[in-house]
């Protein structure tokens, strides 16, 4: 049994959705999923809105002390809500003041100005822009992949495994489903970046990672790293949702074995 919450989080399993998931489960909160049905367009609709008004994934709602609603929505935002709110003991944070507390703020900021926009972006350009064009594709890949030089440098230079300090944080959480989705989005190996490629393959052995990447359903991002540049672009025709389309009919799409069930990147 977890933490009794009364959480409710609104996602989908993008890199930003499965951000929330994995600090949720990391911390053993209980907490609430309602999925978010991107074909049916429920980001947009009034409920919704109400509680994101820019009509994005991941949203979360909570009681305060008092009783009172509380509406959080920006994955960067819903992570230090959580921290300050449950992880008293800083399992996943530093206490506020310490060097180790504003690096962590720091890095944060850089995934949510840096890896997500310009992956994302990658991602667009890659798989859905009606046309191919060479620039933007080069410029968001080229970006990313510098963004990446950053972050080896800096779990290397660090030296524990993680991105600050000794142990893992919300950096590690908010970056750790972007590079789960570096094929997908034009970044075709990590072969370049040793440091990434340890530090990936030792968090996904934490229980809290392997349940939180699998909310609100089977994490196919990660599956897609194998596949072929056929099979992604057969996913890509399906609406990035891990399916193919055939005609008019969406079907399901296997890579490696797997049924995916995912979503768009966000």
């Amino acid at each position: 049994m977890g933490i009794k919450t009364n959480i409710t989080l609104y996602t989908e399993g993008t890199p930003n959705g499965l951000k929330a998931s994995i600090v949720l489960e990391e911390l053993g909160l209980e907490y609430k999923v309602v999925t978010i049905d991107f074909s049916k367009h429920e980001q947009k609709e009034p409920w919704f809105l109400e509680i994101n008004p820019n009509g994005r994934i991941p949203a979360l709602t909570d009681k305060g002390e008092s009783g009172q609603e509380i509406k959080i929505f920006e994955s960067g935002a819903i992570l230090q809500y959580i921290v300050a709110t449950y992880d008293r003991d800083h399992k996943i944070s530093y206490p506020y003041g310490t060097k180790e507390h504003w690096e962590t703020v720091s890095w944060l900021m850089w995934q949510m100005a840096g890896i997500g926009p310009m992956q994302g972006q990658a991602n667009h350009f890659t798989r859905f822009a009606p046309e191919k064009l060479a620039y933007p594709i080069t410029r968001y890949i080229s970006e990313t992949h510098r963004l990446y030089r950053t972050l080896d440098e800096q779990l290397d230079k660090n030296g524990t495994g993680y991105v600050v300090g000794d142990r893992v944080t919300v950096v590690d959480i908010a970056i750790w489903p972007w590079v789960a989705a570096h094929n997908f989005s034009g970044i075709t190996s990590l072969e370049k970046y040793p440091a990434i490629t340890k530090w990936f393959k030792e968090l996904i052995k934490r229980p809290g990672f392997e349940a939180g990447r699998n909310v609100p359903r089977p994490h196919f991002h990660i599956t897609l790293n194998e596949a072929t540049e056929e099979e992604m672009e057969r996913v890509a025709e399906g609406g990035g949702s891990g399916r193919m389309r055939r005609g008019r009919e969406i079907l399901p799409f296997k890579v490696g074995g797997y049924v995916k069930l995912g979503g768009v990147l966000m």
